[in-house]
């Protein structure tokens, strides 16, 4: 244990995290989420909410000030403009804890797959809720 983290952050997420650099992305996964098939790096939080996972992260990563979707979700399939209960909770969390608060964007099922192939790491966690996934692009540390 540190002083001053979150203990849901475990030794290997905080090593990815710091190993991240500017523009790099993450993955918060639901449970439902392919992360060994598409990830390069997966760690994982079995057990833990998509929401803890994200207020967690959030508490040690900037977002991107540079982009203008730092922080984005899969969107319903067959219904894009649908804003499931758990993205809702992530908009809350973000405008809340994420230095720099932004509306999250939507993007579409295959497009997020591809992007989260793209990922530094997918944070696999027990998420149940459906759509509980999201993109985060790191940002630079302000001094």
């Amino acid at each position: 244990m540190l002083r001053g983290l979150n203990p849901l952050l475990s030794p290997d997420l905080l090593h990815a995290l710091r190993a991240m650099g500017h523009g790099d992305d993450i993955v918060i996964a639901d449970a439902n989420f392919p992360a060994h098939s598409n990830g390069q790096r997966v760690v994982r939080l079995d057990g833990i909410t998509a929401t803890a996972a994200l207020e967690a992260v959030l508490q040690v990563l900037s977002l991107d000030s540079f982009v203008p979707d730092p922080a984005l979700t899969m969107e319903v399939v067959g219904n894009p403009t649908e804003i499931p209960p758990v993205v809702a909770a992530f908009q809350e969390i973000v405008n809340e804890v994420a230095d720099n608060p932004v509306m999250i964007a939507g993007l579409e099922r295959h497009a997020f797959y591809e992007r989260g192939r793209k990922a530094f790491v997918i944070l696999q966690t027990g998420e149940t809720r459906l759509y509980g996934n999201i993109l985060l692009k790191k940002g630079v540390i302000k001094p």
